[in-house]
């Protein structure tokens, strides 16, 4: 059972100033391990902790947060960037770096105060740790068993390439691949493909029931006259869209299977950033809710070590001052405001779970009547945790009392009015639709444009056939556009027709080609 941590000092500070040793490391990550397994009771993966240079972490920044990763000229160019935006004081870096594996790996910067380095190892090492092993989106598409062998491989693979057929060669697939890596994903999980064995009974019982409700007075039934005969290019199409799985939303798996163009090593190279992509995916989804989760891990965390008398007042004010710069959310008006910052919602959201289970009023009880009250925080907390991503979370746990906390409300954007429209604010009215705007805004299968490969003839013409199906009238970008489909021409080698179709009726809106190569 989970027990809260001593309010009475009764130690001696562990640290005192900024410099630590090795040994300080060890000393302070054991009292962060007693905290956060037998108070917040958190089940982590072993951890590994890495000490590694500002240049490191430049280097790790770079190159996707993956300091293992291949290499590719994109990472040099984000590389020198960061690097110049750091020495000019223009730009901070990370205090950590965190890998989802077994053992989780968290790199920690050497720059890094004694102070830092608790705050980041209760973080990174529990906070995070936690969530990666815990939260159903990663037990689900990622392995963290294998991620490690997965990266070393991918690297000597890339390198080998590179020796034997070219740096040029190696990055024509690799830029085009990356270009395209947001729709290199799975988005739900497929049926798992069947046996030879299951294939052949699954024939057998539709030629039985074939056999069995066979009725020659079927054909005798009149046609339909309002629904056309299909003619023999649509029944070729169909079978043929069958045959090859279409609609398919991945397109880099899509290609690395029916590319007429590809050689055997460059799919395997679209191969590996698809995985890549894969393992991101549930990041992407989750960032509201690991980072609130790792910070309000390291919040507690750090008020249990002060309670017991392990940090001193120094060190406490030094990891106060860079969690409140960490959860600082601008207001809209302000000149330094970029949208909400997730560290920010996710940590109000996990303090405010926190008030509705020990402290709620009764309008928490009319919105979490399942909820409020219940008095269990931690087993609040790690359910959600466990079982939500940041769309549903939002939508599940967002309460009035942090909708007006955070003053939040939904700006109407229509295209056919010249200024942005203030729809719901925070009050009786609006708290519902502010939740759900919210909820949506975090939603991949809404911001996230769908385009699925719909169509190739591979003993025809060989032209890639790709959907847009338009959401609300808002059309790919331009520019954009057409850099994906030099990049899908360049991993076809033949024609792609990019056609836009509106979701709610059908019609088509544009068709955009680019020509191949033949």
């Amino acid at each position: 059972m989970a027990v809260s941590a001593p309010a009475i000092k009764s130690a001696t500070p562990l640290f005192e100033g900024t410099e630590w040793t090795f040994d300080l490391l060890q000393q302070l990550y054991e009292e962060i391990e007693i905290v956060a397994r037998e108070d917040l009771g958190l089940d982590v993966y072993p951890n590994q902790l890495e000490v590694i240079s500002s240049e490191q972490m430049l280097d790790a920044y770079a190159s996707l947060g993956m300091p293992i990763l291949y290499r590719h000229w994109s990472f040099g160019k984000r590389f020198a960037r960061d690097q110049r935006l750091y020495q000019k004081g223009l730009t901070g870096l990370a205090y950590e770096i965190v890998i989802n594996s077994n053992p989780c790996i968290s790199y920690n910067m050497e720059d890094n105060s004694a102070a830092l380095h608790t705050l980041v190892m209760a973080h990174a090492a529990f906070g995070h740790n936690h969530f990666f092993k815990n939260n159903y989106l990663f037990r689900e598409w990622t392995d963290a068993e294998s991620i490690l062998d997965f990266l070393d491989y991918a690297r000597r693979f890339v390198a080998a390439c590179e020796e034997r057929y070219g740096l040029l060669e190696v990055e024509a697939v690799l830029d085009a691949a990356h270009a395209l890596m947001d729709h290199g994903v799975f988005r739900y999980h497929r049926r798992p493909e069947p046996t030879l064995k299951e294939l052949q009974e699954r024939r057998r019982r539709i030629a039985e029931e074939q056999e069995r409700s066979y009725n020659d007075l079927w054909r005798t039934v009149p046609r339909d006259p309002s629904r056309p005969e299909p003619t023999l290019a649509e029944i070729e199409a169909k079978e043929r869209q069958k045959a090859l799985h279409l609609p398919e939303e991945n397109l880099l798996y899509f290609l690395e299977l029916y590319s007429p163009n590809l050689k055997d090593w460059q799919r395997e190279l679209l191969s590996i950033v698809r995985q890549l992509a894969q393992y991101f995916y549930p990041q992407r989804q989750t960032k509201v809710m690991n980072e609130g989760c790792a910070t309000f891990v390291h919040h507690h965390i750090v008020n249990a070590l002060y309670d017991k008398g392990l940090l001193g007042d120094g060190a406490m004010l030094e990891i106060l001052h860079s969690h409140s710069n960490v959860v600082f959310q601008p207001a809209y008006d302000d000149p330094r405001y970029s949208g909400l910052n997730p560290y920010a919602l996710g940590f109000n959201m996990m303090c405010d779970i926190k008030r509705i289970v020990t402290e709620p009023k009764d309008e928490d009880r009319e919105w979490f009547p399942d909820l409020a009250g219940t008095g269990d925080w931690r087993a609040a907390l790690k359910y959600a945790w466990a079982n939500y991503r940041d769309e549903s979370f939002v939508q599940q746990y967002l309460s009035p009392k942090l909708i007006r906390d955070m003053r939040l409300f939904v700006l109407s954007d229509d295209a056919e009015e010249s200024f942005y429209r203030v729809a719901d604010i925070h009050d009786d009215r609006g708290y519902r639709h502010v939740r759900q705007s919210l909820a949506r805004g975090y939603d991949p299968g809404t911001a996230d444009p769908d385009i699925q490969v719909v169509d190739a003839d591979l003993k025809g013409d060989r032209v890639l056939r790709v959907q847009h199906t338009v959401r609300d009238g808002i059309p790919l970008d331009e520019k954009d556009r057409d850099l994906a489909l030099k990049h899908l021409q360049v991993l076809w080698g033949y024609g792609v027709s990019l056609v836009a179709v509106d979701r709610d009726n059908g019609t088509v809106l544009s068709e955009t080609f680019e020509a191949g190569d033949e």
